[in-house]
């Protein structure tokens, strides 16, 4: 059992992501000192909601340069915590080389930020933000699991850098820090396993990021004429960061943890939010049938090809959450609700 003293700093890397500024501000709001580690420490367009979160809280940021590619770039922002949350990964459909855009940042960003906790005398413990993405690649694999859903004890094999790249990243990414762990004795590892996040994002540039873009095509028409019949896992961000305080603090805290509210679909997401903005927004109300996905999949996305379609649309999506419901006393809010925070931040922010 792992106890970490809270009058340490707590490392945070990747701090101005959308996940990690909630995470951040639940720290800040407990009155505890953040090391927060960007790429840009300068950049006040980055990083200037975070400053705006530490003005209301009764704790403190500090903010530390350091990048996942250079090796030794964390050794300053780790000084005398006992707690760090490795957030930082790339999340993104818009990619050039899998291996430059993806991998690398996963894979060699969680062994420089884990060697650099295997240097650093006062750290007891690591939480990992994974992904079910490093359980599972496609809906139709689901099928094939001892109790035809996700749990905490599969691993993801059907992805590679040709076919569900960022899963494949995140997959390596945690099967590093496990062997990596393996071969220390000082710190112990939590990992976090979330579905597709959603929620009001705390920084107003995380709106356009890439958890955003269902949230676009259900609100700008794309989908207007159906949903494809695409099974997915959803966790509110809100969730998600107490799940992260709760890996970090909790002493008897262990091993992986599928963190997901709702095994739900695509067109599921839409009729709950369908009664307060289906006039206004041409928000899908039935299901498309595979065979015209099929045809006007890779129309409406890059990242709905063929092989994805096959192997996902039809196929439910079902998740075990109870571990995380157990060991971390997760209480997840209504998909209802997040759906609607989420989708009235972004009329907020004019993306419609």
């Amino acid at each position: 059992m792992t106890k970490i003293d809270k009058t340490k700093p707590v490392l945070v890397t990747g701090a101005t992501g959308y996940v990690a500024s909630w995470l951040i501000k639940k720290l800040l709001d407990e009155g505890l000192t953040v090391h927060a580690a960007v790429r840009n420490p300068d950049n006040k367009e980055k990083v200037g909601h975070l400053d705006e979160i530490a003005k209301k809280s009764s704790g403190k940021i500090e903010y530390f340069k350091s990048d996942l590619l250079i090796n030794g770039s964390y050794a300053e922002a780790m000084k005398g915590c006992e707690l760090v949350y490795h957030t930082a990964s790339p999340f993104t459909s818009k990619i050039k080389d899998p291996q430059t855009d993806l991998v690398d940042p996963a894979l060699l960003g969680t062994r420089n930020v884990l060697e650099q906790a295997n240097e650093t005398e006062s750290v007891k413990r690591v939480v990992l933000t994974s992904s079910c993405a490093a359980i599972y690649g496609d809906n139709i694999d689901i099928q094939k699991t001892p109790k035809g859903e996700l749990s905490e004890e599969v691993w993801n094999t059907t992805s590679s850098l040709k076919h569900q790249a960022y899963s494949y990243s995140k997959t390596l990414a945690e099967k590093e820090a496990w062997e990596m762990v393996k071969k220390q004795k000082r710190w112990d590892l939590v990992v976090i396993n979330p579905s597709l996040v959603i929620g009001p994002a705390l920084n107003p540039h995380a709106v356009t990021s890439e958890s955003f873009t269902i949230f676009k095509q259900l609100g700008d028409g794309s989908m207007k004429t159906g949903a494809p019949e695409f099974g997915i896992g959803i966790v509110d961000v809100r969730d998600l960061a107490f799940a992260h305080i709760k890996a970090g603090f909790k002493p008897q805290a262990k091993g992986r943890h599928i963190v997901s509210g709702h095994n739900t679909s695509f067109l599921s997401m839409a009729k709950t939010i369908i009664p307060e903005y289906g006039s206004e927004y041409p928000l899908p109300s039935k299901k498309l049938p595979k065979a015209l996905v099929w045809l006007i999949g890779p129309i409406l996305s890059k990242s709905l090809n063929r092989k994805i379609i096959s192997r996902n649309v039809g196929y439910p999506f079902k998740a075990d959450n109870s571990k995380s419901k157990k060991e971390l006393g997760m209480n997840y809010r209504p998909l209802k609700d997040s759906m609607k925070d989420t989708f009235q931040q972004m009329i907020d922010n004019k993306v419609f």
